[in-house]
C-alpha cells in the first residue's frame, strides 16, 4: 500500500533523527512491551511505535494545557455520543512530522511500517456521519488553536462488527480493546459518582426559599479515560475524555459466598452494560432504559468534570459563560441542560433563575436532523423514574418558556403544545430536541438547506419564539485524514503542481483549477486514480472473493443504511439495468461495478432487508454470463473509518441520493468530491452548497427538491400511478417482488416493493426516471475522458471550502467566541 513518501512533508529525514527514533523504538520495545527485538511480534512493533509517538505528543499536549491555564483562554467542550476517530497512527505521526522517519527508523529495525499499521484496531467509538465529524472537529479545533475538550464513552464493543450470512447482517461484538489501547491514559484521579432513580427531599431554608436534595437509589462510578487529539504540525494537542464505567461494589461477597456467584456480581454487571455497546437496541422498555442512563451517565460526568476545572482557575460561577462554551452534538447530550441547573443550583447553591441563566449561555447545540423520530424523546414515567430531580427541572424550565410564549408572543394552545417540552400528543414524553433548543444559546444547522428547514419544520415555533438563535455552520471534513493520508498519491501530485500552501489553508486547493484541462495532468490524475482502483479491487478480491474490474467505472454508495438514503433506488436502478444489457446486448454499455457499505441499525428491519437485497441481486447479476461483466454488484461488510480510507479514494462516481429535505448536511460527499470523484446526487443537504462551489457542470443533480417533495406529501402522492407509467421501474419492481432474486423466498422482499407501490414516503418511485436518467447522463462523460477528468479535477480544486478548519473557526467566532 502506498503512502506518504519521504519528499511528502518535510525535507528529507536527517540521519540522527532516524537513528534517535530507533534507540527509542528499543527502549520501549524492552522497558513497556518486555520483549527483546528478536522475538517481537508485528503486534509489540505497533505498540513500540505508538508509544514512541505517544511520548512526543505529551510534551505537545501538556505544553497546551499550561498555554490555556497561563491565558485564561475560553475552553470548548464537545459532547458527543460518538467519536469515530479511527486509526491514529498515521494521523498522530503526519501531525508530529515524524511519518518518514519513523518509516525508516522501523525499516532499520527490519519492521515495514506498512505492514504493523494495518493491525491497529478502528476504535469502535462511532457509528456513521455524526461520529466522523466529531473526529473531524477534534483534529481541527486543536489545528485552529482552540482549547478543547471532547467528551464521550469508551465503548468496549462499540456498534458491532458486521459479518455477511447468506447475505443477511450478522451483527458480532466489536473487540478493539480486547488487547488495550496504547494511546490511552487512565485518570483515576478524574472519577464521579453518576446516581439513579431514589427520591428527592424538599428542604425549606427561608420563608419563600427552598433547597432540594437528591438522594439516588443507585450509584456508579465514571472514570476518565485521556486519548491526545493532536493538530497539524502539532500546533496544539486537545483532549478526548472518554468515560468507562465502574461498579461502588465490584462484587457482593456475602451473595458469592452463599453460592450465588452469578448474581454477587449483578452491580459489575450492570454498571459495565453503560459503556458495553452503542445505540442499545430501544424496540423494548429495557433498552430505552439503558440508551437514558448512557447518556445521563456521559453527561453528569461531563459536566462534573467541567465545573470541577472550571473552580480551579475561577472563584465562582458566574463567569461559566465566558471561560466555557459547551456544544451539544445533536439531542444525545440534551439531558445536560437540566443536570447542569441541577449542579449549579442543587450542589453549589445558586437559585434556579441564575442556574437557568447561566446554564442557557453556556449551551449551544447542533443539530442534526429533521426526522421527528431521530429527535430523541422519552417516557415521562421512564425518565422521572430514572431521574426524578430532572423531571422538576424540565417542568420548571417548561412553566417559564410556556408562560413566556404566551405573554410575549401570545402563542395560541397549538404552538404551545409545539414548543412544550412535553409531548402531550399521545403517550406523554419529554422532547429532547426541544429541552436542548431552549436550553442554548445557539443552535446550529449542518448545511444551509437544512437550517432554513429546521426554521420551517422540527423548529417552526421555537424559532418564532426565538428567531435569533438558529443559525447555520456547514460540515466540514478534515483534510489530513481525507487527502493527505488516505490518498498519498494525489497528495503529492496537488504539491508537484501547485505548491505547499493548500497543507495549510485547503482553499488554495483552487490553484487546482488551472491544470483541469492539461493532458498531461490528467493522464497523471488518471494513473493515480487506477492505483487506487486496484487498491480496493484486492481488497474485495482477498475478503470477498469478488472479481472486479479495474477499469470499469466505480460507483460507491458507502453510509449507514437507512431508507431516506435510498440504498433501495440505487439496486433498484441496478436490477433495471441489468434487464437492459440482457435485452439490447447491442448496445455500447458502459461497464459499471455498484459498491455499496454501511450498517444497519440492528433492530431496523426494512435496513437489514436492503441489505439482503443488495447481496441477493449482487449474487444473481455478478453470475449471470449474459451480463458478460459489464455490472457488478458488490456489499463490502463492515463499513468503518479505515475501509472508507480505502474506498473513497477509489471512487468515480459517489452516490449522493438521499431524498431531498432529509439528510442535513452529509460529510461522504465532500470526502469522495475532494479525492476527485464526480457527484451524483438530489439537492439535499450539503450538496446544494458543493453544486455552488464546483459549478453546475461539474456535478450531476436529478431528482424533486426539498420543496416538490413537500408539496407532493402535502398534495397526496400517487406512486402507482408514476410505477405504471415507467416501463423500466415496473418490472424491476416485479422482478424483486415475485422472487427472481430470491428463489429459496420468493415473498422475501414483497414488503419493500409494497411499501414503494403504496405509500414511497421517500419518493424511490417518483425519482426513479430522473435518477435513471442522470445515470445515462454519467456515462455519457465517463466515455470522454477528457470531460471526465476535467470535472472531477475540478471538484478536488474547488473543495477547499468544506475543510472542518472553515467550520470551527466559524463555530469559534460566530457560536463560542473563543
Amino acid at each position: 500500500m502506498n503512502r506518504v513518501n519521504s519528499n511528502d512533508l518535510a525535507p528529507a529525514p536527517r540521519t540522527s533523527d532516524v537513528e534517535q527514533l530507533a534507540v527509542e523504538l528499543l527502549e520501549r520495545l524492552k522497558y513497556r512491551i518486555g520483549k527483546d527485538p528478536k522475538v517481537a511480534k508485528p503486534h509489540d512493533w505497533l505498540t513500540a511505535a505508538i508509544l514512541v509517538a505517544r511520548d512526543r505528543i505529551t510534551d505537545a499536549w501538556m505544553d497546551s494545557t499550561r498555554r490555556t491555564y497561563a491565558t485564561g483562554a475560553k475552553r470548548v467542550y464537545y459532547l458527543s455520543l460518538e467519536f469515530l476517530i479511527g486509526r491514529l497512527m498515521r494521523d498522530a505521526m503526519t501531525n508530529i512530522g515524524i511519518m518518514e522517519e519513523m518509516r525508516q527508523a522501523l525499516a532499520s529495525l527490519g519492521v515495514d511500517i506498512d505492514v504493523i499499521a494495518e493491525l491497529e484496531p478502528d476504535a469502535a467509538l462511532g457509528n456513521g456521519g455524526l461520529g466522523r465529524l466529531a473526529a473531524c472537529f477534534m483534529e481541527s479545533m486543536a489545528t485552529v488553536d482552540v482549547p478543547a475538550y471532547g467528551y464521550g464513552i469508551r465503548y468496549v464493543h462499540g456498534l458491532f462488527r458486521q459479518q455477511m450470512a447468506d447475505g443477511w447482517q450478522v451483527e458480532l461484538p466489536e473487540t478493539w480493546l480486547a488487547h488495550g489501547n496504547p494511546w490511552e491514559f487512565e485518570r483515576r484521579e478524574s472519577s464521579y459518582e453518576i446516581g439513579y432513580g431514589g427520591v428527592v427531599e424538599t428542604i425549606n431554608i427561608g420563608e419563600d426559599k427552598q433547597r432540594f436534595v437528591w438522594k439516588p437509589a443507585e450509584r456508579v462510578i465514571a472514570t476518565a479515560y485521556d486519548t491526545p487529539a493532536v493538530g497539524w504540525r502539532a500546533k496544539r494537542v486537545n483532549t478526548l475524555r472518554l468515560w468507562a464505567a465502574n461498579p461502588i461494589d465490584p462484587i457482593l461477597l456475602e451473595a458469592f459466598n452463599a453460592g450465588d456467584h452469578i448474581g454477587a456480581l449483578k452491580e459489575s454487571n450492570k454498571a459495565e452494560s453503560l459503556t458495553r455497546v452503542l445505540y442499545p437496541a430501544d424496540a423494548t422498555p429495557a433498552g430505552q432504559e439503558l440508551r437514558l442512563r448512557q447518556e445521563f451517565f456521559f453527561c453528569s460526568a461531563s459536566l462534573q468534570d467541567i465545573l470541577r476545572r472550571h473552580l480551579q482557575q475561577y472563584p465562582d460561577f458566574t463567569s461559566l459563560p465566558d471561560a466555557v462554551a459547551i456544544q451539544l452534538n445533536d439531542t444525545h447530550p440534551a439531558v445536560s441542560v437540566a443536570e447542569l441547573v441541577r449542579l449549579l443550583s442543587d450542589v453549589h447553591g445558586l437559585d434556579f433563575d441564575t442556574a437557568w441563566d447561566i446554564s442557557r449561555r453556556t449551551f449551544s447545540y447542533t443539530n442534526h436532523t429533521l426526522l421527528p423520530e431521530a429527535l430523541e424523546s422519552w417516557p415521562v414515567p421512564l425518565f422521572e423514574r430514572l431521574l426524578p430531580r430532572h423531571m422538576q427541572i424540565v417542568y420548571a424550565i417548561n412553566a417559564k418558556i410556556l408562560l413566556q410564549a404566551r405573554k410575549e408572543k401570545d402563542f395560541e394552545d397549538q404552538r404551545i403544545r409545539s414548543i412544550s417540552l412535553i409531548e402531550e400528543s399521545g403517550e406523554r414524553r419529554v422532547r429532547m430536541g426541544n429541552l436542548a433548543f431552549v436550553g442554548s444559546h445557539s443552535i446550529n444547522g449542518v448545511s444551509a438547506l437544512h437550517t432554513e428547514l429546521m426554521k420551517e419544520t422540527v423548529f417552526a415555533d421555537l424559532h418564532k419564539l426565538y428567531p435569533d438563535r438558529i443559525n447555520n455552520k456547514t460540515n466540514g471534513i478534515t483534510p489530513r485524514r481525507w487527502l493527505m493520508q488516505c490518498n498519498p498519491g494525489l497528495f503529492n501530485l496537488i504539491r508537484e503542481a501547485i505548491g505547499d500552501a493548500f497543507m495549510d489553508d485547503a482553499e488554495a486547493l483552487t490553484a487546482l483549477d488551472a491544470f483541469a484541462d492539461d493532458r498531461d495532468f490528467q493522464e497523471r490524475f488518471a494513473a493515480i486514480k487506477r492505483e487506487n482502483k486496484n487498491r480496493l479491487a484486492n481488497l474485495v478480491g482477498s475478503r470477498m472473493g469478488v472479481r472486479i474490474d479495474p477499469t470499469a467505472m466505480f460507483d460507491i454508495q458507502i453510509k449507514r443504511i437507512h431508507e431516506y438514503k435510498r440504498q433501495l433506488l440505487n439496486i433498484i436502478e441496478a436490477v433495471a439495468l441489468y434487464d437492459q444489457i440482457r435485452s439490447h446486448p447491442e448496445l455500447d454499455w458502459t461497464p459499471r461495478v455498484k459498491l455499496f457499505a454501511g450498517k444497519a441499525a440492528p433492530s431496523y428491519h426494512n435496513a437489514k432487508l436492503i441489505i439482503k437485497l443488495a447481496n441477493d441481486v449482487a449474487r444473481v447479476i455478478n453470475n449471470d454470463p449474459a451480463v458478460r461483466g459489464l455490472l457488478k454488484v458488490v456489499f463490502v461488510p463492515n463499513y468503518n473509518v479505515s475501509l472508507a480510507e480505502i474506498m473513497v479514494p477509489a471512487a468515480d462516481l459517489s452516490e449522493q441520493i438521499s431524498t431531498a429535505g432529509m439528510e442535513a448536511s452529509g460529510t461522504g460527499n465532500m470526502k469522495f468530491a475532494l479525492n476527485g470523484a464526480l457527484t451524483i446526487g438530489t439537492l439535499d443537504g450539503a450538496n446544494v452548497e458543493m453544486r455552488d462551489h464546483v459549478g453546475e457542470e461539474n456535478i450531476v443533480i436529478f431528482g424533486m427538491t426539498a420543496e416538490e417533495v413537500a408539496t407532493v406529501r402535502a398534495e397526496g402522492h400517487n406512486p402507482r400511478a408514476i410505477i405504471e407509467q415507467s416501463k423500466e421501474l415496473s418490472q424491476a419492481l416485479a422482478a424483486i417482488s415475485s422472487g427472481v432474486f430470491s428463489p429459496d423466498d420468493r415473498t422475501r422482499f414483497t414488503g419493500l416493493v409494497d411499501g414503494i407501490y403504496n405509500h414511497d414516503w421517500f419518493m424511490v418511485a417518483a425519482d426513479f426516471d430522473a435518477y435513471a436518467k442522470a445515470q445515462r447522463e454519467v456515462d455519457g462523460i465517463w466515455n470522454d475522458k477528457t470531460s471526465w477528468y476535467s470535472k472531477t479535477i475540478r471538484n478536488t480544486a474547488r473543495m477547499g471550502w468544506f475543510s472542518s478548519d472553515r467550520t470551527i473557526r466559524q463555530y469559534a467566532k460566530e457560536i463560542w467566541r473563543a
